[in-house]
């Protein structure tokens, strides 16, 4: 736990939530670096094996940067904040599986975030912008890229340019986000789908993570070749030898993470 992220740990799983509800969770310096510390942390617990990141309160789950700190910096000074580890560098290079839990504003730098995560689960009250265009400039934490991987050019053109948000129905019908729940039913249901996740193999699920990367960022072969050496890496583990065996005999693999 840290003055701005709470920590959480239910069994295998650990919620992280980003505590400044009275600035709807907005990501200024402090709060980035301690999310970025507390990931580190988690991606050393061997009893951790999946995430789930939010926000606090019922308005938003990230509504954006710190505008405060724009004012009066410099281009060379933005460019050095970025090109230093973020915590969107952080969430997508997190080995271990990662779900955005989406209950309300997910704007700007909060969006970038959710794009960096693996699964977004949103409320039906969730709304979704990059609204950066309104202050003069565009997506810095990787929204051009991510959202278009995700969502598509035109989709994510339309979202960029306009600058207007969207609700969580459109979200999950351009694939923005995988599921959409009621308010009052977001965290079982996203406990519910970690749950699923952390019964199988941590080896595996690396190593699926990391294949399933290669394909937006890599050629079609590139990605083909990665997914064979990764592949062939399960084959090392006891957890392969584990879960051949409880599939011949019919029961319910335990899975190590060895």
């Amino acid at each position: 736990m840290t003055a701005n992220v709470l920590l959480e740990k239910r069994d295998r799983i650990a919620i992280l939530t980003i505590n400044r509800p009275d600035k709807l969770n907005a990501l200024n310096t402090a709060t980035r670096q301690e999310l970025s510390h507390v990931l580190d942390e988690l991606q050393r617990d061997p009893e951790v094996r999946v995430v789930i990141l939010t926000g606090a309160g019922e308005k938003a789950f990230v509504a954006g940067a710190d505008i405060n700190e724009f004012e009066g910096r410099t281009a060379v000074q933005q460019r050095e904040v970025m090109k230093t580890r973020n915590i969107f560098l952080s969430a997508e290079e997190f080995s271990k599986p990662l779900i955005a839990m989406i209950n309300g504003f997910c704007l700007g730098g909060g969006c970038e975030l959710a794009l960096s995560c693996d699964l977004r689960i949103a409320s039906e009250k969730a709304r979704f912008g990059q609204p950066e265009i309104n202050l003069g400039i565009i997506p810095g934490g990787g929204g051009t890229q991510r959202l278009t991987r995700l969502v598509g050019e035109g989709r994510a053109m339309q979202m960029i340019l306009t600058g207007e948000m969207i609700g969580a129905e459109e979200a999950y019908r351009i694939g923005l986000v995988n599921e959409v729940h009621p308010t009052d039913q977001l965290l079982d249901r996203t406990l519910d789908l970690a749950q699923r996740i952390a019964e199988k193999s941590p080896v595996a699920l690396a190593m699926a993570k990391a294949a399933v990367k290669a394909a937006a960022r890599t050629t079609l072969r590139e990605g083909l070749d990665q997914e064979i050496d990764l592949f062939a890496i399960c084959f090392s583990s006891e957890d392969k030898e584990e879960g051949v065996r409880a599939f011949l005999e019919k029961r319910k693999p335990n899975f190590q993470g060895r």
